[in-house]
């Protein structure tokens, strides 16, 4: 058994880290804000301009950006678990996708709120169910032809995008096209994705001890007593519905899902007690860093956030790559 302080410790600093990126991320953009603005505006007090700032716009923001990553890098960690496979996430396989094509075809139908989040939820179910269904075949499933699969299928979802793009009404594609890059300006309400994610968070770490046989191997998870269709089918569930709601809260944001996981098994080992609240913190943390980025670079002009967790992400992985780590 691990002993508590092995759990506690990092996970308390990674939450001081989360909390600074927060703070950092609500104090700066193209109006900053000094630590004393922000505390009267947070009690009520100060000019109205900054009271407005903080709790309409920035904050919800925030909230959003460190919610969704939470959630993406979560999933993520949860499909290496499944596939044991460094190279497994929502993005790769194909269940992003199939998340936007159905929140896309919320929007230009006008769906709007828990609805979107809804669609994107069927569609990132359906495409799950094409990725392992088509992938199981007549034969038996293996990581490799679960990601060829996801690949084909995330292809697949990829032309029905450019479809209902080269459709859809001239006034709408530059939101649908801003929103495919990963975009938070209009992340109002991060109430959705929060309630989500900590909940979820809370049922995964008691089930820590049996995701760490099953990334062992279905064989030897069976052979120790866990119930491995079971457990399976509730970690493809719960994915799915993370990378829904992340796909409703804030579009398309690539790599998150990917990369946090092998830095933080790099750092932390992979005991999955640790890894995934520590995925959720860490992702996170990354999300809010660029989408703070994303505000301020060229301020008052705002970058999409996928864009800038492509530029951190990419040089990542390519890292690891090359010290053969993935």
């Amino acid at each position: 058994m691990i002993a508590p302080r092995y759990l506690f410790w990092p996970l308390f600093s990674l939450s001081l880290l989360s909390l600074l990126c927060l703070l950092v991320a609500i104090t700066q953009g193209s109006v900053a804000l000094s630590l004393g603005q922000l505390w009267q505006a947070l009690q009520g007090q100060g000019s109205l301009l900054n009271q407005t700032l903080v709790w309409e716009l920035r904050v919800p923001r925030v909230l959003a950006a460190f919610a969704t990553g939470g959630l993406l890098a979560v999933a993520g960690a949860l499909m290496q678990i499944l596939l044991r496979n460094p190279l497994a996430d929502p993005y790769v396989l194909g269940i992003s996708g199939g998340a936007s094509v159905a929140a896309l075809l919320a929007i230009l139908t006008g769906l709007t709120g828990i609805l979107m989040s809804g669609a994107a939820f069927i569609g990132a179910v359906l495409s799950t169910v094409l990725v392992f269904g088509l992938a199981q075949g007549i034969g038996r499933v293996s990581s490799m032809r679960l990601l060829l699969t996801g690949v084909v299928i995330a292809a697949g979802w990829g032309a029905c995008i450019t479809l209902m793009l080269a459709l859809a009404p001239p006034q709408k594609i530059p939101g649908m096209l801003f929103w495919l890059m990963g975009d938070l300006s209009y992340a109002h309400t991060p109430w959705l994705a929060w309630l989500i994610l900590v909940p979820v968070c809370f049922i995964l770490i008691p089930l820590g001890r049996s995701l760490n046989v099953l990334a062992r191997g279905p064989l030897q998870a069976a052979a120790l007593g866990v119930n491995v269709k079971q457990l399976e089918r509730l970690v493809f569930i719960i994915a799915s519905l993370l990378t829904a709601i992340a796909v409703t809260t804030a579009g398309s944001i690539g790599f998150v899902g990917l990369v946090v996981p092998h830095m933080l098994r790099l750092v932390l080992g992979n005991d999955q007690r640790l890894i995934l609240p520590a995925c959720a913190l860490a992702g996170g943390t990354l999300v809010t860093i660029a989408d703070t980025l994303a505000r301020t670079v060229i301020a008052p002009e705002q970058l999409p956030v996928g864009v800038i967790t492509a530029l951190l992400g990419v040089p990542t992985f390519l890292y690891l790559l090359h010290r053969g780590r993935v």
